[in-house]
């Protein structure tokens, strides 16, 4: 059963402006901007760059609007096969595609008919020094951290044995206490109350705290703690990937819970299935260790070892003589 994990914010699809991209990355990628004047408030949405290729050709029936183009050695050889007039009037239909913006590579010339075509469309020409390989090496896993969906999670975040355990539960359940207690026996904090996730790829979720927070805790009773002061800056890290999520809930006698691990449950975040696992609390109950044995079962299974179906799968094959017995008894 996968049900949404509730979070404290709506997941938002990320768009950043050419005017941050080139702030952020004029220095790795050596970055001109060569058409001053055109506005800069143009926003990418996707991920993904790459060549224009055929639309260069006028083949435009596979064009994907608004993505960045990136103009190597070869697109710009193909330009310089064409009249003046001809490679204009291609520029201006693979503009006309919602582009933020356009990159040329290798800090190659840039002829003034594409720089004009450019600013008649209002698409920035940004040059770059590096080259055409090293544009895609770093842009493209840029866009993919600063674009990934995302969402805030009420919950705080461990590094258990190398497991990223999300311990989620109602306000005051013990989700702090359980991860100091974890803390201080050797396991790492990532984010405590707030959880910043973000997708990466088609499966993977990236769990960090607020920049503000910086591994602090609230613990009732105390206080504000600062972890990395109290136990060291080993005790800390500043994103885990969530592998399994702890939920922690009031004993229900009325409610059955799992006692064998054969029926296994999952929570969505961010259209991410997320393995689960419902801890019911009642006094005397040592909740550190039982993290520790979830994060250890997690590893086991990641290793093709599923604990609960062994000992099924045993059980089952002693019992087959008794069950074969009896199904020849006609007494």
């Amino acid at each position: 059963m996968s049900r949404p994990l509730r979070s404290s914010g709506t997941a938002s699809a990320k768009s950043i402006t050419i005017q941050e991209l080139l702030d952020l990355k004029r220095d790795t990628l050596a970055l001109e901007l060569l058409t001053p004047g055109v506005p800069l408030d143009r926003r990418a949405s996707d991920p993904d760059v790459s060549s224009p290729g055929l639309v260069l050709a006028g083949y435009t029936a596979r064009v994907s609007g608004g993505r960045m183009w990136v103009f190597g050695a070869t697109e710009m050889a193909y330009l310089a096969t064409l009249t003046p007039e001809l490679a204009r009037e291609n520029l201006i239909r693979l503009c006309s595609y919602d582009v933020p913006a356009i990159f040329v590579t290798k800090g190659q010339p840039v002829p003034d008919y594409f720089l004009e075509a450019a600013r008649e469309s209002g698409v920035p020409v940004i040059l770059s020094r590096r080259s055409t390989k090293e544009v895609y090496r770093r842009l493209k896993p840029f866009l993919e951290w600063a674009l990934a969906p995302s969402t805030n999670l009420h919950g705080s975040l461990a590094d258990v044995y190398g497991v990223g355990l999300l311990f989620v539960g109602e306000s005051g359940i013990g989700k702090s206490e359980c991860v100091l207690d974890l803390v201080e026996r050797g396991h790492r904090l990532v984010a405590d109350d707030l959880v910043l996730v973000s997708r990466r790829g088609n499966d993977i979720l990236i769990g960090r705290g607020h920049e503000l927070q910086r591994h602090h805790m609230e613990i009732r009773g105390v206080g504000i703690i600062d972890i990395p002061t109290l136990f060291g800056v080993r005790a800390v890290r500043q994103q885990k990937r969530i592998e399994v999520v702890v939920q922690l809930e009031l004993w229900d006698a009325e409610r059955g819970y799992s006692r064998t691990g054969l029926e296994e449950d999952e929570t969505e975040i961010l259209g991410v299935n997320i393995p689960r696992v419902t801890v019911p609390l009642n006094p005397g109950k040592n909740i550190t260790v039982i993290s520790e044995v979830v994060a250890m079962s997690h590893l086991l299974k990641y290793a093709g070892v599923h604990s609960a179906q062994a000992f099924d799968q045993r059980l089952k094959a002693h019992m087959k003589p008794v069950r074969e017995y009896l199904e020849e008894d006609y007494e």
